[in-house]
This record gives structure tokens, C-alpha cells and sequence, in this order.
């Protein structure tokens, strides 16, 4: 019997087209004479089109920048976001040049399309980056680029400092207070006003802060037309060119790759250019400010008048985070005359504990100890302001002093802020709310946790809020008097969880207060303070909504309406089955 094999017949295979992109850049007005960038994206298109294997995926074009870097050109990096997210298969570029002048950011972007299937062809060096030689030719041909642009920029350079020696301005600088009329500085007379009000302030006493806000009330807006800054500020009362003369090479780029620019403090020589233009504020004037400014700077946060200050202020210093103490005060309630001061992180007084968990001190704790440091009976400023430089905190018990003289000295300190602030009249307050809780029969203004739980993270105190459920039950939240966002907690909760830190079987109010000193919430942690000192924490884990509970009576109509609608589909199966495939299968098997 003959064997009969049936041929099938095979499709054929269609190759999915290539997305091609290109890349152009003009950085020099010589280059956008002979190769402009139009041109550039039309020779693309057209040769991109031409080919049927490739799909037109768009030309990437930055006009008028520097090719150093990449981190300024918006179209390339436009380009490295396609290509992350599949829409560029091929790159083709005019050269190494045009794609990156700087040899690591070349190498870098090249290796990272590489990983990414991206393949990148430089048409004048004839490069294809999936090539086996492609990288090593790359690492060649970009290291030559990139001493080229060294090169131009040193070039650059030269011309510069020979218009420097000649006393002729790199360029049309912008400066308030003056405008160009072909090379000249010309006084602008509305703005040379505010230039001396600002000149006037500061030799007053005035900070750049209160210029700032008398300008804004003014509505004078800078030479871009935006809010005058307190930095704008400072920048003009240091610009000697408001003197008449003109200072060149105050600043020098330090690297040609990256572009950074370098404060001259003697590296490079400086040019000085006598009676340029107009002035508009006398040298004397203009020395005079700078002799204030430098006192001030040394003075620290006590030269500003304006800020209440302290001997402390600007002197002890945080070795976590690097920031200076400040003093916080808190008024007490039943004497609103006293004031309770400590010395406390700026960071830790900001943003929390969490960002920085330094020490506060004091200040009655403080003073004592800078006494003892000076071998003093009693503090006083004076001394302290003359001998003493700077304090660091160390840890929880030490505080090191560094003196005028240049020695250094530690001495350990222990905090009394419980004892100092546990008074009589506090504890036996404090007993008379207790008592006010637990005859107060309505409840409604103190609770068991009333006073005792704080927010860690902006220190209010929580409020209690009741509410009532669908179905009648009543419950007790707590909350953040500020609603500053920290978390909301369960009573009943919050009640096992003093439960399991105190070792209790049911929860006792009295054993509460009488061991603990407070709770802590912040965020998902909930902190217990004890009475003696120490602490223990415990992870707050919110509790799962419970789903609505049916009715028998809801259960039995739920169960006859479904089977009115498997009736209703049985005896139609044939032409629902049309519009819902799903439907072809049985809703039952024989057995059921």
C-alpha cells in the first residue's frame, strides 16, 4: 500500500523592521554655518526611510549645547528614555563628537545600550557598538575627542585672559543696577535706589532677612523680574562693581569635562580695572560693609540683633548631624510667668527623634556644668562668652569644651529635667487629676490613657473620639491633637498592649499610673515609658475590617435567586452560548 504524507505549507517568516533613531548636536556657531541642524534631521530621515528592513523612530536633536556632558541635553536624554522603554532599536550618530566628548559618560551610556539591545553606529569612524572591536575602538577614538575639547577650551582660555590684561569683560555680564549700551555699564536709575537702600540697611543693622521682606512689601523684583532673595541680597553687598571698577577671573572653570566653576582664592591671577563705569556706591562705603560683614560672620547668629539669643547660642554643637543647639521654652500651666528652658538639637527639634536622637540638656543643668568647667562658684556670661568657643555633646553624660586658648576639657553631666520638673505642686496636681478621673462619673473629659500619650512626632498630646458602629457597638479612638498624620489607635487595643508591657492579665488603670510615666506613639510604634527610667516598645498592628454577617433569613432568599437563574440559563443555554462563550460549559454534571 502506498504511503501517503501530507505537505503542509509553510508560512513565511516576516522579519520584524529595526526602529531606528538618530542623534544630532551643534554646540559652535561656525558649526551651525556649515552644518546646520535642520539639515542634519532632513539626511536622517531620508536615510533612515530609505531602507524597508528599518522603521523611522524619530532624529533627537540638542541645539547649542556643550557636548562635555549629559546631564543638561534634554533630547538625548529623551532619547535614553525611548530606548529604556523599547521604542529605539538602532542610534545612528554622526560621530563620536557629536554623541559625547567625554570619554566615561560615553563609554558608560554605549555599555548600558549594549545590555539593553540598543545598538549605536557612528557613520564617520565607521564604529557599530555590537561589534566585537566596537568598545575597544570607542575607548580609543572618544579618549582623542575629549583632549580635543580640552584643548579648544584651553584655547578658549587664552583668549580670555588676553582680554583680561587688556581690561576688556569676558562677555555682557548681567548686574543690577546697570545696564549695557554697546560696551559700557550704564547706572539704571530705579534700581540704583534699591542698590543703596540695600548698602543703607546693612550699615544700620538691618539683616538681608529684613531687606528681603521690606523689598517684597515694596514690590521690587530682581533683574529677572522674580522675588528679591536674602541671596541676591548678600551677592550685591560683596559685587565691588557697584564701586566703579571691575574685578575679572573672581571665578575660573576647574574642570573642562564637567563645567564646574571654582571661587578664585589665589590659584589663578586676578585683573583689577579702575574707573570703568559710573559708580554707585563710594568705595569707602562699599569697604566699610565689607569690614562688617566679616564681623558679623564671626559673631555667628549673635551679630543679628533682631533674633533673641542666648551666651549658648551658636556654641554647643550636635556631633550626629553637625547642627547647633537652640533653647526651647515651655510655659507652664498653673504658672504662666515660669518658663522651662532646655538646649536641644535643631535637627531633632525640626524633624524628631527619628532623624537625629542627640541628648537635650537643660539649661539650668548646663550652667552648672559651665561653671564647673570654669572653676566658677556660680555661671556668668561674660567669662563664659570670653573663654569658651564651642561645646560638643557626647552621648547621653559628657559635654566637651573647647576653650579660647586652645585647650580641651570633658566633664560628665546628668540630666535633672525629671527632678527639676517633678515638683511638689506637680505631683500633687497630678494626684488630683488621677482622683478627678476616677470619681468623674460621666467619663466624658478624662480617660484612662487622658495625658498620658503623646505624638512622636510633633509632641501633642492624643484626644480621645468615640464612635458607633453600624451595629450599636461603641468604640474609643485616639489621636493626634495636631492631626499632624500620625496614626490613629484602638482603645481596647492600646489596653492589651499596656496589658503585655506590664504583665498584667487585665488591664488596671491604677498599676498604670503608677508605673508609667507616659506612652509614645509614632507611627507603627508604640513606646512605653516607665516610671524608673527605661523603656520598652511594641509594634501596633491595625486590626482587619470584619465583613457584614448575613442573615439566615438573607442566606435562603440569596440561594432561591440563584436558582431561578440557573433555570433561566438552562433553558436558554443555546442562544446565550452564542454571546457568552464561557456559557458552553456545563453549569452541572449529571451527578448533581
Amino acid at each position: 500500500m502506498a504511503k501517503i504524507t501530507k505537505v503542509e505549507q509553510k508560512m513565511p517568516t516576516i522579519k520584524a523592521k529595526k526602529k531606528v533613531a538618530a542623534y544630532a548636536r551643534i554646540s559652535m556657531e561656525s558649526e551651525r554655518m556649515h552644518h546646520s541642524l535642520s539639515a542634519q534631521i532632513s539626511y536622517y530621515n531620508a536615510l533612515i526611510q530609505k531602507k524597508p528592513e528599518w522603521e523611522f523612530a524619530g532624529v533627537y536633536a540638542d541645539d547649542g549645547i556643550s557636548g562635555t556632558g549629559i546631564a543638561k541635553r534634554t533630547e538625548f536624554q529623551r532619547m535614553l528614555a525611548d530606548c529604556e522603554a523599547g521604542k529605539i532599536n538602532i542610534i545612528l550618530t554622526k560621530s563620536i563628537q557629536r554623541f559625547a566628548r567625554n570619554t566615561v559618560d560615553l563609554l558608560e551610556t554605549v555599555r548600558h545600550l549594549k545590555d539593553i539591545g540598543v545598538e549605536v553606529r557612528f557613520e564617520k569612524e565607521n564604529i557599530n557598538s555590537m561589534s566585537g572591536d566596537g568598545e575597544l575602538m570607542l575607548s580609543i577614538l572618544a579618549s582623542f575627542a575629549q583632549e580635543e575639547s580640552r584643548s579648544i577650551s584651553e584655547n578658549v582660555k587664552w583668549g580670555t585672559k588676553k582680554r583680561f590684561e587688556q581690561g576688556i569683560p569676558n562677555g555682557h555680564f548681567q548686574i543690577y543696577g546697570y545696564r549695557w549700551e554697546g560696551d559700557h555699564l550704564v547706572v539704571e536709575p530705579e534700581e540704583a535706589k534699591i542698590v543703596k537702600l540695600i548698602f543703607d540697611n546693612f550699615m544700620n543693622g538691618l539683616s538681608a532677612e529684613s531687606t528681603e521682606n521690606q523689598l517684597e512689601k515694596m514690590g521690587v523684583k530682581s533683574y529677572k523680574g522674580v522675588h528679591f532673595s536674602n541671596s541676591s541680597i548678600r551677592q550685591i553687598l560683596s559685587n565691588v562693581t557697584y564701586t566703579g571698577n571691575l574685578l575679572f577671573q573672581k571665578e575660573y572653570v576647574s574642570d573642562t569635562i564637567t563645567g564646574k566653576s571654582k571661587k578664585n582664592n589665589g590659584e589663578l591671577p586676578q585683573y583689577w580695572v579702575e574707573n570703568t563705569h559710573e559708580a554707585i556706591i563710594p568705595m569707602e562705603i562699599f569697604q566699610a560693609v565689607q569690614k562688617e560683614r566679616q564681623r558679623r560672620r564671626e559673631l555667628g547668629v549673635l551679630a543679628n540683633w533682631s533674633i533673641n539669643t542666648s551666651c549658648f547660642t551658636s556654641k554647643i554643637k550636635c556631633p550626629i548631624c553637625g547642627k547647633s543647639y537652640r533653647r526651647s521654652g515651655k510655659r507652664q500651666r498653673k504658672n504662666p510667668n515660669e518658663v522651662y528652658y532646655i538646649w536641644i538639637c535643631r535637627t531633632k527639634s525640626e524633624k524628631g527623634a527619628k532623624f537625629c536622637d542627640a541628648k537635650s540638656i537643660p539649661e539650668k543643668k548646663l550652667k552648672a556644668v559651665c561653671a564647673e568647667a570654669l572653676g566658677l562658684n556660680e555661671f556668668d556670661e561674660t567669662q563664659f562668652l570670653e573663654r569658651v568657643r564651642q561645646i560638643t555633646v557626647i552621648g547621653d553624660d559628657t559635654l566637651e569644651f573647647y576653650f579660647t586658648d586652645g585647650t580641651v576639657l570633658q566633664k560628665k553631666w546628668k540630666s535633672t529635667a525629671k527632678t527639676d520638673w517633678w515638683t511638689v505642686e506637680r505631683r500633687n496636681a497630678w494626684g488630683e487629676l488621677h482622683k478627678h478621673k476616677a470619681t468623674n462619673p460621666n467619663r466624658r473629659r478624662f480617660y484612662e490613657f487622658t495625658g498620658f500619650i503623646k505624638c512622636g512626632q510633633c509632641g501633642e498630646n492624643f484626644r480621645c473620639q468615640g464612635t458607633t458602629l453600624k451595629n450599636g457597638t461603641q468604640v474609643r479612638t485616639w489621636h493626634c491633637g495636631r492631626t499632624c498624620g500620625n496614626i490613629t489607635i484602638r482603645d481596647e487595643i492600646l489596653k492589651d498592649m499596656v496589658c503585655d508591657v506590664l504583665k498584667l492579665d487585665e488591664f488596671s488603670e491604677e498599676r498604670m499610673d503608677t508605673e508609667l510615666e507616659k506612652i509614645t506613639v509614632d507611627g507603627q510604634m508604640i513606646t512605653f515609658q516607665f516610671q524608673d527610667g527605661h523603656t520598652e516598645s511594641l509594634e501596633y498592628v491595625k486590626p482587619k475590617k470584619k465583613g457584614t454577617k448575613h442573615t439566615e433569613e438573607f442566606k435562603a432568599y440569596m440561594r432561591e435567586l440563584m436558582k431561578a437563574k440557573w433555570k433561566e440559563r438552562k433553558m436558554h443555554g443555546t442562544k446565550e452560548s452564542n454571546n457568552h462563550p464561557s456559557d458552553n460549559k456545563p453549569l452541572h454534571s449529571d451527578t448533581d
